[in-house]
């Protein structure tokens, strides 16, 4: 993998590699491969390294990607050599004509806003998923979740799945109620899955780290109340969320995708100031609690993350410090109260 990036073409391909395992895992998976909500973060990057890794394991795979494409963007998914479909997925004859394909990767959510509009973010979280199980009863799936279902943790600790949901919210309660309606058309159709927890996955234009690293630059004040968290380079969690098709189980496989490293924001901020010759101040003191993931299910079932905590940090301060292409989307990881 390339150290510094310095372009977007870059940071795309870094994004997209397939792993060794990815690879392997295409190969053995039959049939083609529908990406849902493709047009968010995540997606672009993720179904093109479907694409690469299918090609590399000569396996002749339709990748389709669905989104209601609302600010376009189809043409950059075709010239990778990747279908799409404008679809509004909350419309469910309109996801009744879409084709059936044998493996769905569900990333619709929504997160950002859900304060103000609740039932919005419950109709897509909770509803959205029993429309796509019924189309789709005889798919494998992989499904985006989130580890804010789970509750705050000590900083020595880390939830792990077997822990009891504790969501604080709107989001992560309808983020819950996304697992529960999965979990019960698994169990009742006999539908194979996995869900991904994910806690933060990382691109070098948005992410908790790149949240840092902005403020770091602008020598702004940083908030300690969350002082802790975990992350993972997105091309790990790429990679683990396709891995995932080979573990597609019912009842589903549940898994926290996210960084081993428990990271400290007083640490990682003193070393972008570093990195950047920049004067780092904070507010307020460290909790003990925060939201923290344990991923040795993830490590055991798909192996370790490529990128270390400590070359993604360096990626973000190089890419931040060169004036590199921020998507103005905050995690807004410091929330305590579950509003986002």
């Amino acid at each position: 993998m390339p150290g510094r990036i310095e372009t977007e073409d870059e940071l795309e391909a870094a994004l997209s590699e397939p792993t060794p395992a990815v690879i392997d895992a295409l190969r053995r998976l039959p049939g083609d491969i529908m990406l849902l909500g493709v047009a968010g973060k995540m997606g672009p990057s993720l179904a093109h390294m479907v694409r690469r890794a299918s090609d590399a394991a000569g396996i002749p795979r339709r990748v389709i990607g669905v989104s209601r494409f609302s600010s376009g963007g189809q043409s950059q998914f075709a010239a990778q050599g990747i279908e799409t479909i404008a679809c509004d997925l909350l419309d469910e004859s309109a996801v009744a004509q879409l084709p059936d394909v044998a493996n769905i990767v569900f990333m619709a959510g929504k997160k950002f806003g859900a304060t103000g509009h609740e039932a919005t973010t419950w109709a897509i979280n909770s509803y959205l998923p029993g429309v796509v199980c019924r189309k789709f009863r005889q798919s494998r799936i992989v499904a985006f979740s989130t580890g804010n279902v789970y509750g705050l943790t000590p900083i020595g600790g880390g939830s792990v799945e077997d822990d009891p949901p504790a969501p604080v919210g709107e989001y992560a309660m309808s983020a819950l109620g996304r697992e529960r309606v999965f979990e019960y058309f698994s169990r009742g159709l006999g539908i194979r899955m996995s869900i991904i927890r994910l806690n933060y996955a990382c691109d070098l234009r948005y992410g908790v780290l790149v949240d840092l690293a902005g403020q770091v630059l602008a020598e702004q004040p940083i908030d300690l109340a969350m002082g802790h968290f975990n992350t993972i380079w997105q091309g790990d969690a790429n990679a683990m969320a396709l891995c995932a098709f080979a573990h597609a189980a019912a009842p589903p496989l549940v898994v926290n995708v996210t960084g081993a490293e428990v990271l400290s924001v007083r640490t990682v901020c003193e070393r972008f100031g570093q990195i950047m010759n920049k004067k780092v101040s904070f507010t307020g003191a460290e909790s003990e609690t925060a939201l923290l993931s344990k991923p040795a299910r993830a490590v055991r079932l798909m192996g370790l993350p490529r990128l270390s905590a400590d070359e993604l940090i360096d990626r973000v301060a190089w890419w931040t410090m060169a004036g590199g292409r921020n998507l103005g989307k905050p995690t807004h990881f410091e929330s305590r109260s579950g509003r986002f």
